[in-house]
């Protein structure tokens, strides 16, 4: 839901950079002269107890030590530093200190080395010497604003940013943070949605670093746009205030940038079942009808969610009782069907005095909305007209905003939608509120002061969210909150999950989608989704089939369109169609306890659901195929989408050293009995989809076959299909055991919606499996936690297995082989204690 039928505001980047930074404008070589310190002396150096400080004329840098591989550097005028306070990084994290050793130019820590030049430029190497990071110039400060350099090696290449366009990699473009209410954006335009100013290096000599840059104005980013060999960075006002963490991998930057700004929170299980939306169903009947047709179709969900035009006169906590008589009750019926409902609510509150609206009402006579410059509240129009914004930078205004849920949480609302939040403002050209409303910071550790909006507008819909997630917690202490949200900052992915926004049925725009999901998974949000279909336009039936088959693998599958748009729930083109997508959504729910236990790995750990394949295999980043939007789900399942998904072209597909199967048909990839990894439904279909060349697999795209492999050493749990996560599965859980080095898996479980799990009442057990002479060994660890599983037997299916097979270590454990399928199953009691198997031929 947007702002439909406005313009998309669309700025060259040139055009946004010369307004809002023009030290951007200035080639490397001029960067450097440029940036020349004032006065004629050296940086003078000086030892702190955990870190350096560097006096550079007017300019003291100071430069601390987190932990061994996370620097913050912090730059203030005159011997005074910019306030000590972030809206990302809580104030327990920002004290954490790491020993360090003094040295003559800077200091050292377990992981890294931070030296300066006399000009006050700063590398970062590694304890070998290797160069993480260096400066290509000094800082530079032009008025307010100001400006980094860093030597970009030719090698390496940018990620995150968030759900920026523009592709996968950042080398070569430039982009700007200032959360954008963007229907119907390109591929290309920027900015859109969400500032999330953190971005990865991967590729240089000393292996990937991340650098978060934490300010709220609007800053920019340019990835050797305007001069190749430089990256710069910078803002038009704010604090010099950034964070540069370390690897040397991928995956341990990714996991420390969420060590600062936070994890993300363990979802409801029901969150990753397929879910089903449109703007709008108007009525409850239609919602009614929907669910029933779901069911009748036989095709998996767990999610219904309703738009604006539930609510009166699209007023934020309300319902349009005429077409929704009875919420409380329908909401138990859908309940009973095994249905969550998920309810827009929008921040805009209706400027309605004396008409008994209670949001207004009440928020008024406590004076908790934004003002303007002149002291008055500031009025704009939205969806319900005339609207006042809550400001948000208030702790008592979060309260009070999060306690506006009780009576939906009381009728059974399972989440909210936070959407407009950039926020979206109609009939104004910049189509959000004037840079100089006034916002009263009261929060945090921040000092109690007014903020302008150009400084707040980033961090709003953050904030918003983060007033939803905590009033829902309060209002439901024992159950986990579920928010989505459009607009955010980084840290963001503490109180909400998130999607790419209105975007466009087209091809592509399915290939962005993917693109947009890996980075914002590497700028700490896992739980990204896209409109699948596509939210404005008419899709084919083939791109809604193969966004379909492409959505089961996103973190958060749901399908959402647009009003004046054809219909795409999955049935709407035919029988044919339908059992396409049915097949796929049918697919995520066998694999529900795989993605349930990524889940639990994000929220422990901070890794991606939906990862770039270099995340966990960086070999993958040098491969010469086409991989602009090939991916991995955790690191075992490996997607590998056509690279012109419109076009029937074969295409190779790189893949890591190692070993892979093909998840079809349980084969290893690579053999002769791949030329038939086509075959989804039977052996009858085989038609070569793929065949072996080296390290590559060639694919003939068909439109009911989508390349998943698995990677060997893979221990992937699996269940029986059931139609939403309400039900029990029936029958025993199963382990796929693809035989390979570092083989292993993991299995998480709980009550799926409670906050239990945090009191212990979990399983989480780690298996694993070895290959030996005579076949291979099972072995399950000791269980953590005492939650009793759905599960009371366990079938294993080891793949790649030649002949006849004999389990020993469990007793009555009959083995079958198959030869066809190259398989050996076998059924075995639920395994409570650890327990080592052994698997040899016979």
């Amino acid at each position: 839901m947007t702002s439909r039928g406005f313009t998309p505001f669309a700025c060259r980047r040139a055009a946004l950079l010369l307004t809002l930074a023009p030290i951007a404008l200035l080639p490397g070589a001029a960067i450097a002269q440029a940036a020349a310190p004032a006065v004629a002396t050296a940086a003078v150096v000086t030892a702190q107890p955990d870190g350096v400080a560097v006096r550079l004329g007017a300019e003291t840098i100071r430069v601390v030590a987190l932990t061994d591989a996370i620097l913050r550097v912090r730059i203030g005028q005159n011997g005074a530093m910019p306030e000590d306070a972030s809206w990302a990084v809580d104030a327990a994290v920002r004290k954490q200190r790491a020993r360090v050793t003094p040295t003559a130019d800077g200091f050292t820590t377990a992981a890294l080395r931070v030296a300066f030049a006399a000009d006050g430029r700063m590398t970062v190497t590694d304890p070998a010497g290797k160069v993480i990071s260096a400066d290509a110039a000094p800082f530079r400060r032009d008025g307010k604003g100001f400006g980094f350099a860093k030597a970009m090696p030719q090698g390496e290449h940018y990620f995150g940013l968030g759900d920026k366009t523009g592709g996968l990699d950042r080398r070569g473009k430039s982009f700007v943070d200032w959360n954008t209410d963007a229907f119907g954006f390109t591929s290309a335009e920027d900015p859109i949605y969400k500032s999330i100013p953190f971005f990865i290096g991967v590729g240089g000599d000393g292996g990937s670093y991340g650098i978060f840059l934490d300010n709220s104005w609007r800053t920019w980013f340019d990835f050797g746009h305007r001069d190749d060999g430089v990256l710069a960075f910078g803002a038009p006002d704010g604090p010099a205030d950034y964070y540069l963490i370390a690897g040397p991998t991928t995956a341990e930057v990714t996991r420390r940038y969420t060590d600062l700004t936070g994890k993300a929170p363990l979802v409801p299980q029901w969150a990753l079942g397929y879910q089903q939306s449109r703007y709008s169903y108007m009525t409850a009947d239609e919602l009614k009808q929907v669910a029933a047709r779901l069911r009748q179709e036989r095709v998996p969900t767990d999610v219904l969610w309703l738009d604006i035009d539930f609510q009166d006169r699209n007023r934020p906590f309300t319902v349009n009782t005429q077409a929704f008589p009875d919420m409380k009750g329908m909401i138990r019926d859908l309940g009973k069907d095994g249905f969550k409902v998920v309810t827009i609510t929008d921040l805009h509150v209706a400027h309605a005095p004396d008409q008994g609206y209670a949001p207004y009402d009440s928020g008024t006579k406590q004076d908790r909305f934004v003002h303007r410059a002149d002291g008055s509240v500031y009025v704009a129009p939205v969806w319900p007209g005339p609207s006042v914004f809550p400001d948000f930078t208030q702790t008592a205004t979060r309260d009070w905003w999060g306690g506006l849920f009780a009576k939906q949480v009381s009728d059974g609302v399972a989440g909210a939608w936070n959407d407009m939040n950039e926020p979206a403002i109609f009939e104004t050209p910049t189509k959000t509120m004037p840079a100089d409303v006034r916002h009263r910071i009261a929060s945090d550790d921040f000092a109690s002061r007014i903020a302008t909006h150009a400084e707040i507008h980033n961090v709003y819909g953050m904030e918003n969210t983060r007033a939803t997630y905590d009033g829902l917690r309060k209002l439901a202490p024992n159950e986990r909150a579920f928010v989505m949200t459009r607009a955010s900052y980084a840290g963001g992915q503490r109180y909400a999950v998130t999607w790419t926004g209105d975007n466009l049925a087209t091809w592509d725009h399915l290939k962005l989608s993917v693109q947009q999901i890996i980075n914002l998974g590497l700028s700490g949000f896992s739980y990204g989704a896209a409109d699948v279909t596509g939210f404005a336009g008419g899709p084919s039936p083939e791109l809604s089939t193969r966004w379909f088959e492409i959505g089961a693998f996103y973190p958060v599958f749901r399908d959402h369109s647009a009003k004046g748009t054809p219909r795409v729930e999955p049935w709407v083109d035919g029988p044919e169609h339908l059992a396409i997508r049915r097949r796929f959504i049918e697919e995520r729910y066998r694999l529900m306890p795989y993605l349930y236990a990524l889940a639990d790995q994000n929220s422990r750990l901070g890794d991606p659901i939906l990862r770039p394949v270099f995340y966990d295999y960086p070999s993958a980043l040098r491969m010469s195929c086409d991989q602009s939007w090939a991916f991995t789900v955790g690191r075992s399942l490996l997607v590998a989408p056509p690279p012109r998904p419109d076009q029937p072209v074969a295409y190779d597909v790189c893949l890591p050293a190692g070993g892979w199967y093909d998840y079809w048909t349980g084969r290893r990839a690579g053999t002769p009995e791949t030329q038939e990894a086509g075959q989804i439904q039977s052996a009858s279909q085989a038609t070569g989809e793929a065949t072996a060349r080296g390290d590559r697999v060639t694919v003939t795209p068909r439109l009911d076959y989508l390349p998943v492999f698995v990677r060997a050493g893979t221990i992937l749990p699996r269940q029986p299909l059931v139609q939403s996560t309400s039900e029990t599965p029936n029958g025993p859980l199963q382990l796929d055991v693809y035989p390979g080095d570092d083989c292993r898996g993991g299995l998480y479980a709980d009550d799926g919606h409670s906050m239990d799990f945090r009191k212990g009442v979990y399983l989480r057990q780690a298996v694993r499996c070895a290959v030996t002479p005579d076949g291979l060994t099972l072995s399950f660890a000791a269980r953590e936690g005492r939650f009793k599983p759905w599960w009371s037997a366990i079938t294993v299916v080891v793949h790649g297995w030649q002949g006849e097979g004999v389990v020993t270590g469990a007793r009555g454990v009959t083995a079958a082989a198959d030869a066809v399928s190259q398989t050996l199953r076998f059924t075995l009691p639920d395994q409570r204690r650890p327990a080592d198997l052994v698997i040899a031929r016979r």
